[in-house]
């Protein structure tokens, strides 16, 4: 007893004892008292080296918005030993579940980091990584799953596939990720599982299939029957620990065998194995059908479906033995580095995931966070092995960093290693890099692994402190969290006078400036949000623009000749150079002056200081002189021929489309619809169920600053919605007019400044 206490430095003793009491952790426990050489519990004690790459799985936990995952790592973490007691997720119990750490988090009931932790199942161990579901925080999804072998798509029994899941679904598609899909909160009213796999089928295009049949709903549930074993499984104790087999009850035994039917055809569907047995009319052992599914999902061919309710304590064990009995190891994803050729083009170069230090160290940096231990740096481990102490290369600056302190994260709490190889994910310690910054042990190895989607912002806000004596602070803050977030931007507004904030939506810049006064003491002023519009031609222009200027020695020439397109569908937010010169016209030497005239003019239009997307600048033609051109003369003729095609030419302007999706109860659609047309919305499709109803729409991000508290002002409390980006659309002619006038306004507003501050200075 005292050894498989003293493996477990992170439980407090009684912790532990309370654990190896329970009858289902005596299995685990007592493993561990047995082989120690092949476990990593909790501990840097063990040796990492001894763990074999078929016992790892690195998961991600996402949904949309408040579907239950983070409910779901609770139970998790606590199932697996990992931590003594259950929270909940508001921190009503003034304590908070553990994977939301910080305060800002549990005080609203969502997660808005990412968080890494990993526990012990059955010999397996798991890496896991729990999302935001929030838009807003999308970046958070993005980088997990970029890292991630496999992953957990949760969903709402009520809410079924929402905005958000959809996102999610095409980020696990990005990155080509195996899913399993875990159907919670069977325990709500109007629970409907079966809906919610149809939506799963039809909406997200999965090849879906039920792995179990729920036991009752609502008040009902009891438990799930499985269907590969035909077992019933009732999840009793204090919490849910006990997993009791039984007999399936008899009102199920028909839908048992149509469920399993349904599950052997769905597998037939995906794998060549099952499906020659299929067609011979042979019926697979329960072990050859799990050997198929398994095969499926590595192949993103069958996405298993699972049931339960985390906040009632039903249904997590199975879905851990899933994990591990379907998702891959880091040894079954094969991962690619691209290397350049001597050609300047790109080749894949794939990572070998063996665990040892025979292969040169590659590493992705997907994370930074500044936390009670300082600047952590999130590493996956691709290839090869890491201790403390070790050099490594930074593959876009080339700069040499040293690794000091090497740890293993649970939450915001630290554990050191000595080391990690292929397959890991751990922490460093005060490493410059930039977030999707690759690692490597030789610099001249001349690969870097491909980085993930960062998605650009919607929306922007004046920012600034309260209090002048803050600038420092407020400097520290916006640093921070700029690196932590590549979403969250700050720039500076020359013509305005002000510091802008831009991200991906109002709870994204609000939830920062809500940090800033919690961790820098420093409260801020946020001004109305400014959408993020582009300018755009609405018809193709002709320029010819000549650029002379002679002041005495050498002088600026050029002369540049071309047509400016425009760029139609999901181009429009997209800038195109083209360098068609035939001949000596333009030298190729002045050749890069232009393409940076161009797109120096389009991060600010003249018509309403938006930046000019959707327009592709072909260089047909020009001249030059032999003395007097040089690049910067190109450039000052580029900008001249974009002034050009302002003053003369037709423009229009875009603005951000939001998908958005509204749910409430029946009784205020009426007044839902009507709010909704308010704003300009497109209605694309509605739906109701048990009451509620779900409104899916396209609306112009510009109507939807307040909307927030308009819905809880029409559904007493009882409504909300998500919002997500679509895509560019020309603006109405009264917002063009409004934007020109604002700008104006502006732009004579800080030249008013500017004189006023002259004279004061002359006086």
């Amino acid at each position: 007893m005292f050894l498989s206490i003293s493996c477990l430095p992170h439980l407090k003793v009684p912790a532990v004892v309370s654990a190896l009491s329970r009858p289902s952790f005596i299995p685990l426990y007592s493993l561990a008292l047995k082989s120690l050489s092949q476990q990593r519990l909790y501990s840097s004690k063990i040796d990492n080296a001894a763990l074999q790459i078929e016992k790892i799985r690195n998961i991600g936990i996402s949904a949309h918005i408040d579907s239950g995952k983070t409910t779901l790592t609770e139970r998790i973490l606590y199932y697996t030993g990992r931590i003594e007691q259950m929270h909940e997720v508001r921190g009503k119990d003034g304590v908070g579940a553990v994977m939301d750490s910080m305060e800002l988090e549990r005080q609203r009931g969502i997660t808005i980091q990412s968080a890494a932790t990993y526990t012990m199942w059955k010999d397996i161990n798991i890496n896991i990584i729990d999302t935001p579901g929030h838009v807003d925080f999308t970046v958070e999804v993005e980088r997990a799953l970029r890292v991630l072998d496999g992953a957990v798509l949760v969903l709402c029994s009520v809410g079924g596939v929402q905005s958000q899941t959809l996102t999610v679904n095409r980020q696990m598609k990005r990155y080509n990720v195996p899913v399993l899909a875990f159907i919670n909160k069977l325990d709500r009213q109007g629970a409907d599982p079966i809906r919610v796999f149809r939506q799963i089928r039809s909406k997200l295009g999965h090849n879906a299939a039920f792995m179990q049949i729920p036991i009752g709903l609502e008040g009902d549930c009891e438990g799930v029957v499985d269907v590969l074993t035909g077992k019933a499984l009732y999840f009793e104790g204090t919490n849910g620990e006990k997993v009791r087999e039984g007999e399936v009850p008899e009102h199920l035994q028909e839908l048992l065998q149509q469920r399993r039917h349904e599950l052997i055809e769905a597998v037939s569907n995906a794998d060549e194995e099952i499906g020659e047995m299929f067609l011979e009319e042979k019926t697979p052992t329960v072990e050859q059908l799990m050997a198929g599914i398994r095969r499926s999902v590595l192949q993103r061919a069958l996405t298993p479906v699972f049931l339960g309710t985390a906040l009632k304590n039903k249904g997590v064990q199975p879905l851990l033995d899933a994990v591990v009995q379907y998702l891959p190891h880091p040894g079954e994803v094969i991962n690619y580095a691209l290397r350049k050729t001597s050609d300047g083009k790109e080749e894949k170069v794939a990572m070998d995931g063996e665990r040892s230090s025979r292969h040169p160290f590659v590493g992705l940096a997907f994370k930074l966070e500044a936390g009670k231990f300082g600047q952590l740096t999130y590493m996956r481990v691709y290839q090869g092995h890491v201790s403390k102490g070790d050099s490594l290369y930074n593959a876009r600056t080339g700069k040499k960093i040293r690794v000091n302190r090497l740890a293993q994260m649970h939450s915001n709490n630290m554990e050191e290693i000595k080391e990690a190889f292929a397959g890991d994910i751990v922490a460093l310690f005060g490493v410059e890099c930039a977030s999707g910054d690759t690692f490597l042990s030789n610099n001249k190895s001349n690969i870097s692994l491909e980085t993930m989607f960062i998605p650009d912002p919607v929306i922007a806000m004046s920012i600034k402190p309260k209090n002048n004596k803050d600038m420092d602070n407020f400097a520290k803050a916006c640093n921070r969290f700029t690196r932590e977030d590549p979403t969250y931007r700050i720039t500076w507004d020359e013509d305005c006078k002000e510091t802008i904030a831009s991200g991906m939506g109002e709870l994204h810049l609000e939830v920062y400036g809500q940090r800033m006064e919690r961790e820098y003491n420093c409260p801020v002023v946020m001004g109305k949000p400014k959408v993020a519009f582009r300018e755009t031609l609405t018809e193709p222009f002709e320029y010819d623009y000549l650029h002379k200027k002679q002041t005495g020695g050498a002088g600026q020439y050029a002369r540049v000749v071309g047509i400016i397109e425009t760029l139609e569908g999901e181009k429009n937010t997209k800038l195109e150079f083209t360098n068609e010169t035939i001949g000596t016209g333009v030298p190729n030497q002045f050749v890069p002056g232009v393409e940076r005239g161009f797109k120096t003019y389009c991060e600010k239009g003249m018509l309403t200081g938006h930046r000019v997307s959707g327009i592709k600048f072909r260089l047909i033609d020009g001249a030059s002189h032999c003395v007097d051109s040089s690049e910067f003369a190109f450039f000052q003729a580029t900008m001249g021929a974009m002034r050009q095609a302002c003053e003369e030419g037709k423009w229009k302007i875009l603005e951000p489309i939001m998908k958005v999706e509204v749910t409430g109860p029946s009784e205020s659609q009426g007044a839902i619809l009507a709010h909704l047309n308010r704003r300009k919305a497109i209605i694309k499709g509605t739906d109701s169920s048990e009451g509620w109803f779900t409104i899916e729409a396209e609306v112009p991000l510009n109507e939807m600053f307040g909307y927030s508290t308009a819905l809880r002002s029409v559904t007493q409390g009882k409504g909300e919605y998500s919002m997500e980006f679509s895509r560019y659309a020309p603006a109405p002619t009264e917002t063009l007019q409004q934007l020109m006038e604002q700008h104006e306004a502006e732009q004579a507003a800080a030249t008013g400044v500017t004189v006023n501050k002259k004279k004061t200075s002359k006086r």
